[in-house]
């Protein structure tokens, strides 16, 4: 069974990326999550524990993490809960994994502008005779598909703005 879990915290570490020898992508951080509350009797607010999770992203995902998120950033996780006990020799202990369905920058604490990475161009259909035959393409200037008919180029500068 897997736990989904969504959490909020700061990189503690600065990510670590890593191609294996398949070409999968992997980049993984600390991340520290602490609940603030307050305290009414010293009318603050106040940290409470720490909690300490091991962030691994992989494919795409980690090669956006790799280049956008950096130590000390304030992030948003949400992905598949692991708990995995160990010990060596001398010491024992629990490590806590999170494996990222989707990570991004939390806005409540700052601005991020948005850069949508394009990985393969759409094929163009040159035959009718599927049954999408009607079907409006974006970007084919029908002008009533529903779809802008701004450049990628301008869709940028609209998703930026």
């Amino acid at each position: 069974m897997t736990d989904t879990i969504f959490l909020t915290g700061i990189v503690a570490t600065s990510p670590r990326h890593i191609t294996t020898s398949e070409g999968l992508a992997i980049t993984s951080f600390r991340l520290a999550s602490s609940q603030r509350r307050f305290d009414r009797a010293l009318d603050k607010w106040v940290d409470g524990d720490t909690n300490w999770f091991t962030v691994s992203t992989f494919r795409m995902l980690a090669t956006h993490a790799a280049a956008s998120i950096v130590k000390g950033d304030r992030v948003v996780v949400t992905g598949r809960l692991r708990v995995r006990d160990w010990e060596n020799t001398d010491r024992s202990g629990t490590n806590v994994e999170i494996e990222a369905d989707a990570l991004g920058h939390d806005l409540t604490w700052g601005t991020a502008v948005f850069t949508r990475h394009v990985v393969a161009a759409v094929p163009e259909v040159t035959s009718s005779s599927d049954s999408w035959g009607d079907v409006a393409v974006p970007g084919q200037g029908s002008g009533d598909s529903g779809f802008s008919d701004l450049s990628d180029e301008d869709q940028s500068e609209t998703v930026a703005a």
